[in-house]
C-alpha cells in the first residue's frame, strides 16, 4: 500500500480570503455606511464649514510664525499668549473638520487649498516686534471670527448644532482678540 498523500485542508477562511483581493478583501467601504442614515450636509453647508476651517487652519500657522518669530518688550507673555491661541485653532480646526465628516462632507485641510482660500492676509517674514505682533496677531483673529459670523446665519438655518459648534469657537477666538489687543491699549481717560 502505498502511502497516499492528503489534501492539505485549508480552513474556511483561508479559501474565502485566499479568493478576493483588493476591495473584495475589505479594503474598500459599503455604498452606504449605517451612519449616513442621519442628517448629511448640503453642499452649501460644507462649502460654509470649509470656509471656517481653512481659517482656522491658517491662524494656528500664521500663529506659530508670529511664536518663532516676535521680539522685542513683553517677549515671553507674548511668546506663551501665541501658543494659548494656536491650540486653540487646532483644536478648533479639528472641531470643524470632524463636524464635516459627521454630517459626510469632505474637509479639505491641504496646504495648497488653506493657502489659496483663506481669508486671513499673509504673515510677514521674518523678525515682528511684540507690539506689531499683537496688532497682526489681533487683526487675525477678527478674520477668522469674521467668517464664522458671516456664514453662520446660513449653518445656522441648516444645522443648528454646527451653529452651536461655530458659537463657542467665536466666543473664545473674540476673548482672545480682546486680550491680545489689550497689550497695546492705553486707558481712554
Amino acid at each position: 500500500m502505498s502511502p497516499t498523500k492528503s489534501p492539505t485542508k485549508k480552513s474556511p477562511a483561508t479559501t474565502t480570503a485566499s479568493k478576493r483581493t483588493g476591495a473584495e478583501a475589505g479594503a474598500s467601504t459599503t455604498s452606504r455606511q449605517n451612519a449616513e442614515k442621519g442628517f448629511v450636509a448640503s453642499k452649501g453647508l460644507g462649502e460654509r464649514l470649509q470656509a471656517v476651517l481653512v481659517d482656522l487652519l491658517e491662524l494656528s500657522m500664521q500663529g506659530k510664525q508670529a511664536h518663532w518669530n516676535v521680539v522685542g518688550r513683553n517677549f515671553r507673555d507674548t511668546h506663551r499668549q501665541l501658543d494659548d491661541i494656536i491650540d486653540a485653532a487646532r483644536a478648533f480646526s479639528d472641531t470643524v473638520a470632524e463636524r464635516m465628516r459627521a454630517l459626510h462632507a469632505v474637509p479639505d485641510g491641504r496646504s495648497g487649498t488653506v493657502s489659496t482660500t483663506t481669508t486671513l492676509r499673509e504673515y510677514p517674514q521674518g523678525e515682528v516686534d511684540t507690539s506689531q505682533t499683537v496688532d497682526l496677531i489681533t487683526e487675525r483673529l477678527e478674520a477668522t471670527v469674521a467668517t464664522m459670523r458671516r456664514v453662520h446665519d446660513a449653518v445656522d438655518e441648516e444645522d443648528p448644532t454646527s451653529a452651536d459648534i461655530l458659537h463657542a469657537i467665536i466666543e473664545k477666538l473674540e476673548q482672545y482678540a480682546w486680550m491680545v489687543s489689550a497689550e497695546n491699549r492705553t486707558p481712554t481717560s
